[in-house]
């Protein structure tokens, strides 16, 4: 398996924490060089110092975007530069009842988590094509299928995702760059730890059993029946966007512990 990201660059957004950073360390460490994005510069930083101790030898840098605000993607765009990886990761979400979601809520989720991925991939797309080599990935989620209504406008961008990679793909014909999405099961994120933690401290549960009472009433279908770690979905980005994935291009593969279900 060629897993050779020499003289490779990749850019991941919402890359200073979870998934997002497990995917640009586990490059980095294959020798590919990463820039990693935050909506501050305190967070980017605090990044690029732990990347630095845990992959020594990493090439990297790092820069600020908060994709909510229109203005700083385009100062973004102008300093990228080369890009031959690009991660569409970033995302955001409310958990509230639809009925007490307003415009406003839906307007930032479908901003930041679906038109950050228009705008990046609509400025690299073209010299990847030109260059005949690039790869693009679409970090969705479960939620894109299993739509909790809770998160319903989350997972309607997350549905939206779906129809853009694979819309994308199609403008790739012919060529080396491909156009695939992820889509990720309960993964234990920082926010997720959070969860579990302030549920135990709440009820008196131990972390072991909230966890274990989550995917017995909200994820009853998950066959691993246990949350993933953000290693277990950056091996699978990791993959895609190698050399080895080149014949995978309009994809969504489902890392989800089986808790989408059905046959395909």
């Amino acid at each position: 398996m060629n897993l050779d990201f020499r003289r490779q660059k990749a850019f991941i957004s919402g890359s200073t924490s979870g998934i997002g950073y497990a995917i640009a360390k586990s490059l980095a460490s294959l020798g590919c060089e990463v820039v990693l994005n935050g909506r501050t510069q305190e967070s980017v930083d605090n990044a690029l110092v732990k990347l630095q101790e845990e992959v020594p030898e990493a090439k990297y840098s790092g820069l600020v975007c908060d994709f909510a605000d229109t203005s700083q993607i385009d100062a973004l765009l102008e300093d990228l530069g080369k890009i031959d990886i690009l991660i569409n990761n970033v995302g955001i979400y409310n958990d509230q009842d639809f009925f007490k979601t307003s415009d406003d809520s839906w307007n930032e989720q479908w901003e930041v988590n679906v038109m950050s991925g228009v705008r990046l991939s609509r400025a690299l797309l073209t010299s990847m094509m030109k260059k005949d080599y690039g790869r693009i990935l679409f970090i969705s989620s479960e939620c894109a299928v299993l739509t909790p209504s809770n998160l319903l406008a989350y997972s309607v961008t997350k549905t939206a995702l779906l129809g853009l990679s694979k819309g994308l793909s199609g403008l790739t014909k012919g060529s080396k760059v491909t156009v695939n999405t992820l889509l990720p099961g309960s993964t234990l994120t920082d926010g997720a730890q959070n969860f579990l933690e302030a549920v135990a401290q709440k009820t008196g549960q131990s972390i072991e059993q909230v966890e274990k009472e989550f995917f017995k009433t909200d994820r009853p279908n998950s066959l691993i029946q246990r949350f993933e770690t953000v290693q277990e979905i950056a091996d699978a980005a990791v993959f895609l966007c190698s050399p080895s994935a080149s014949a995978i291009n309009g994809t969504a593969l489902r890392v989800d512990g089986g808790s989408v279900g059905g046959l395909f």
